[in-house]
């Protein structure tokens, strides 16, 4: 289960005239966008991100110039802690830290100068310090190797310097080990117990600390002697061991094999992945301050994805693993200051929350980022069958809104008391939807034969036989919770129009993939639907079928999934006015976190809406972290997640829109807003622009032969 995939191979109108695009200045466009601080720290709130995938660090320098990062990992997964006073830090586990590194120098650099410099460069994926001028100064860059679990801390000084490694490790004797008589080296695991979760009983995570020169000067301290030049190594690693010595030998064994590799010839690869990352799409905006803010937001928001988004597990929407210590976090209305292995919400994955980072990784071509996420959902999948089984005894699964990753069900008969999540069975329909696209992106018929198939036939299967047909023979959604806001009430307008979406994408499979009898199957329930709930006028859907007297505990449109994420309704298709109606009349209009209205407002055509919420989303800094895609905390924890995810895809969905096979440009584009942009469509497909003035330039689609599925509605 904590096998690593990092590093093991993750690697309609026809347009009559054409204008091929000239290679856009990448480099120049997205190093504007690096982040420059000109004064340290002094605190994890004043730091910066970066990672592999797998591996984060939150990086800053405290004002006597010592370089400081936290080291999290994807899968560093710690048990349970009971004596926590939230309660959702007392299940799912506990994504930890697995410890802090201090780097000093000696002569302190900034000793006798304030001159200093922090800069993130996204080209490369790397943090470079500047402490000191002239003979005194010394820089440093900091990087966490894209195909290789280790991460680099090289130090350049103009004049000898002494360099000393500390490590912090703040739940040292309590929960984690120091090892000591290590060689030059620090060494350190966090070692979850026997008696703990058996899901997560012995996992065991922490790392290496060494570097040529470097000595021992305790168990957590190493030294160097005089040097112009430093290299550290930290190795870190995950994995199921009945004991720290066994973690130990496997530790060692990795480091061993990365070892043999040349510092150059790694760095080198490293930034080689980075460069076909940022490769693979942009959205690059101009005109106005705003648009350049907003472009900053996005771009930033997709790094962050990225250095999160390939390890074992999906991403957390309430932090990531980029959590910092909150000295100001309250509970129940008292201080109560929380370090950084706490993140509200705590270890569960909420669906509702994680998919928000997830659909905007289609059309930005990070298709290997979406893999955590589907296999966790796979590995859920027969334990969650087995349960709906043994609880109801009929076939099928679905997945909790909340679980651990490794998933499990409550019992949810139609007794059960009403709840926010009880009786809320949609993320598999949903997940389904997700994976549709996922293959209609890349074609990966493995894929969709090991992972899509399963999940989707488990759901469709689990919602034809779980409820019950109504007097004229339609299946009967009841209970069933519309999402979190309205409990058990009948027929729910996003499972409803789940249903109808995916069915429908579902039959249209290949031959190859599904046989007649399975399709058969399909359609019968598909026949079977109920239609969209929708007032009396039929002038506005509506998130329920029957009178409208269920109380609310949400604020969600649950109307307009139909529009989004099931996309039952938008341009260029059939009742759109309808759409247009339900969405002005929305009683819920809030901004940013999990609000899906900027992807709603663009699907059908409000640009100026869009902007406005896009542009809310992705400028939404939290006011008391420094780096500027560390969302606000909304509804959730900062840095948010769903934030930056929503503002992704609504400025894609502003310049991009896909149905079937036609590809929709500029459907939602506001005035005084121009763009270069790359993006992915289905069917293997590139599409490459600008926009000036409101009207679409330079088109490029690659193949030449998808140039016929085009639609620009800048020329309507």
């Amino acid at each position: 289960m904590y096998k690593r995939q990092l590093g093991l191979g993750l690697l309609s109108i026809a347009l009559t005239s054409i204008t091929f695009a000239k290679p856009v200045q990448q480099d120049t466009l997205l190093n504007q966008y690096n982040v420059t601080w000109d004064t340290p720290g002094p605190t994890s709130a004043q730091s910066m991100p970066l990672g592999n995938g797998d591996i984060g660090l939150n990086v800053w320098v405290e004002k006597n110039g010592d370089l400081v990062f936290y080291i999290s990992k994807t899968d560093a997964w710690g048990g349970e802690l009971k004596e926590q006073k939230d309660p959702w830090m007392q299940q799912g586990g506990v994504l930890m830290k697995l410890g802090a590194i201090h780097v000093s120098i000696s002569p302190n650099p900034l000793a006798k100068s304030t001159t200093f410099k922090q800069i993130l460069k996204l080209k490369n994926s790397e943090i470079l310090v500047q402490e000191g001028e002239g003979k005194s100064a010394v820089k440093l860059r900091v990087w966490v190797d894209a195909n290789h679990p280790v991460i680099r801390v090289e130090a350049q000084s103009g004049s000898p310097v002494s360099v000393n490694v500390k490590l912090d490790n703040w739940r040292a004797g309590v929960t984690d080990t120091i090892l000591n008589n290590q060689q030059n080296q620090i060494a350190w695991y966090h070692h979850n117990s026997v008696t703990t979760d058996p899901h997560l009983a012995n996992l065991t995570f922490g790392a290496i600390v060494k570097g040529k020169g470097l000595t021992s000067k305790d168990a957590s301290t190493l030294q160097s002697g005089k040097v112009t030049s430093q290299l550290i190594s930290i190795y870190p690693l995950t994995a199921v061991a009945g004991s720290g010595e066994q973690w130990l030998l496997k530790l060692k064994q990795q480091v061993a094999g990365i070892e043999k590799l040349g510092l150059e010839q790694t760095r080198a690869a490293h930034q080689q992945w980075w460069r076909q990352f940022w490769n693979r799409s942009h959205v690059f905006l101009n005109g106005d301050e705003q648009a350049k803010q907003v472009t900053q937001g996005y771009v930033l928001q997709r790094f962050v994805t990225a250095c999160a988004g390939r390890g074992t597990g999906p991403i957390k929407f309430n932090g990531s693993i980029f959590v910092v210590d909150n000295p100001n976090w309250k509970h129940d209305g008292k201080p109560d200051p929380q370090n950084a292995d706490f993140r509200a919400w705590g270890g569960q994955y909420w669906f509702q929350n994680t998919r928000a980072m997830y659909w905007p990784r289609l059309m930005a071509g990070d298709f290997d980022m979406m893999l955590p996420l589907f296999n966790m959902y796979a590995k859920i999948l027969p334990g969650n069958a087995a349960q709906v089984k043994q609880f109801y005894n009929h076939g099928g699964a679905y997945f909790a809104e909340t679980s651990p990753f490794w998933g499990g069900l409550q019992y949810m008969g139609p007794n059960e008391k009403p709840l926010y999540t009880n009786h809320y069975f949609t993320p598999i329909l949903e997940l389904s939807m997700m994976m549709l696209d996922y293959y209609e992106y890349t074609g990966d018929t493995k894929f969709a034969q090991q992972t899509l198939l399963p999940i989707a036939t488990a759901g469709l299967q689990f919602f034809d036989q779980h409820f019950g047909r109504d007097s004229t023979g339609k299946l009967l959604l009841d209970p069933d919770n519309s999402i979190e806001m309205f409990w058990k009430v009948h027929n729910p307008a996003p499972d409803i129009a789940a249903l109808h979406a995916v069915i429908r994408r579902m039959l249209q499979l290949p031959a190859a993939l599904v046989d007649d009898k399975t399709k058969a199957q399909w359609q019968k329930l598909y026949n079977i639907l109920p239609p969209l709930p929708v007032s009396d006028d039929k002038k506005l859907l509506l998130p329920y079928t029957g009178p409208q007297t269920a109380k609310s505990f949400n604020s969600e449109n649950l109307e307009l999934y139909a529009i989004y994420p099931f996309r039952l309704y938008g341009i260029g298709k059939s009742d759109l006015e309808l759409a247009k109606n339900t969405f002005d009349a929305r009683k819920q209009r809030s901004k940013g976190c999990w609000v899906q209205d900027p992807i709603q407002a663009a699907m059908l055509g409000e640009a100026d809406v869009a902007k406005d919420y896009v542009s809310f989303a992705l400028t939404r800094k939290a006011p008391d972290l420094k780096f500027p895609a560390f969302w606000a905390s909304g509804n959730d924890y900062h840095p948010d997640e769903d934030n930056g995810g929503n503002g992704e895809n609504g400025l894609q969905q502003m310049l991009l829109q896909t149905d079937g096979k036609k590809i929709i440009l500029l459907p939602a584009w506001p005035a005084g807003w121009n763009a270069d942009f790359k993006l992915n469509a289905p069917y293997n497909t590139t599409v490459e622009g600008k926009v000036l003035n409101g009207k679409l330039q330079n088109l490029k689609v690659t193949p030449a032969s998808r140039m016929a599925d085009v639609i620009d509605m800048s020329k309507k």
